[in-house]
């Protein structure tokens, strides 16, 4: 089943930018975290989907967004595509939640601060200010090496590499994959990296079950035990898309909320 949504509010998220710079399915509609009002008919049914990357529906490997003038298809993204003022979706995409809460902030849980606490921090590195590699320097300060390393910049070469895995873990450290690859996907190793009982694990959306889950992640946002509204540093009209952008990608933005128009 396919519901038509009016969008109210959507955010940027690193991997519109990272999908629009590598992945060559154009024309497309980006956009993935979102908040709106139904405009088609009511659904309870749950379905498990998987990550669509191709640019198409779940259901049948169309698009449902076309060109008036030529017919050509515009293709989804995520199969949400929220880059509009109104979009269609997979019943499994779409989560009833709250009508109270502010929809502005809690498009943020769509994808990457669902369920951020917050932590304290205790140590703050540099790499640039050390005359040795990063590695040795958390060695150092963690007596033998961390327990657990989380990679979150998209850069595939931190996750398996020297730099990580072998380099910051003790023997029997875990490391976890949390980003989307910017560049390369792929990801290689030395089996001698995992002798020792070193563990690798990939995780999307936090290991949240999106369907389920995300109306208790807005029930611990309304309780204040989540953070969103720290991750959130520019409103922007959708008229300004292409500036939400631009600051994401010079690395000025962690989060652009673009409101459509009432």
């Amino acid at each position: 089943m396919e519901i038509r949504i009016k969008v109210v509010c959507t955010s940027l998220c690193r991997s519109d930018l990272s999908a629009w710079e590598s992945q060559a399915i154009f024309p497309r509609i980006f956009g993935h975290e979102a908040t709106g009002q139904c405009a088609s008919g009511k659904t309870k049914i749950c379905h498990l989907l998987g990550l669509e990357r191709r640019g198409v529906m779940h259901c049948d490997q169309r698009t449902r967004f076309s060109i008036n003038a030529t017919g050509e298809p515009v293709y989804h993204y995520c199969a949400v595509s929220s880059f509009s003022e109104y979009t269609v979706v997979h019943s499994g995409c779409a989560v009833k939640i709250s009508s109270l809460v502010p929809l502005e902030e809690v498009c943020l849980l769509s994808c990457g601060v669902a369920g951020a606490k917050a932590f304290g921090i205790t140590e703050f590195i540099k790499p640039n200010d050390s005359n040795e590699p990063i590695q040795q320097v958390i060695k150092h300060m963690t007596g033998g090496g961390a327990d657990y390393s989380f990679e979150c910049v998209g850069d595939t070469g931190m996750v398996i590499g020297n730099y990580c895995i072998a380099g910051m873990l003790r023997w029997m450290g875990f490391d976890s994959y949390t980003w989307n690859a910017k560049v390369k996907p792929e990801i290689t190793a030395h089996y001698g990296a995992f002798l020792t009982g070193r563990t690798l694990k990939g995780s999307l959306f936090g290991g949240w079950k999106p369907k389920t889950d995300l109306p208790s992640l807005v029930e611990m946002y309304t309780k204040k035990e989540i953070q969103v509204d720290e991750y959130l540093t520019h409103n922007l009209p959708f008229e300004d898309v292409n500036k939400a952008f631009n600051l994401m990608r010079e690395g000025k933005c962690l989060r652009c909320v673009i409101h459509m128009e009432n």
